[in-house]
């Protein structure tokens, strides 16, 4: 399923995102590039969630039975 979301840009922003979204780039589409920053967005704000939950852990005094290098080769 998918909405739409309208947006207002200044006119600086507007070129820059036009910049990316063209001929020749990565993005084909302003809308295509647009979902790839709220995608990384996205990612970004998972890793900070899962660091501040390992923050709270230790805090907590809870910690791994395994060292970082185990669950490294784990995966």
């Amino acid at each position: 399923m998918t909405s739409s979301l309208n947006l207002s840009l200044t006119d600086e922003l507007r070129r820059y995102v036009d910049s990316r979204a063209g001929d020749g780039d990565v993005y084909a589409t302003p809308s295509e590039y647009i979902r790839d920053l709220i995608r990384r967005d996205m990612e970004d704000w998972a890793i900070v969630r899962d660091v501040a939950q390992g923050l709270a852990e230790a805090r907590s005094g809870q910690f791994a039975e395994e060292s970082i290098l185990d669950i490294l080769h784990e995966a």
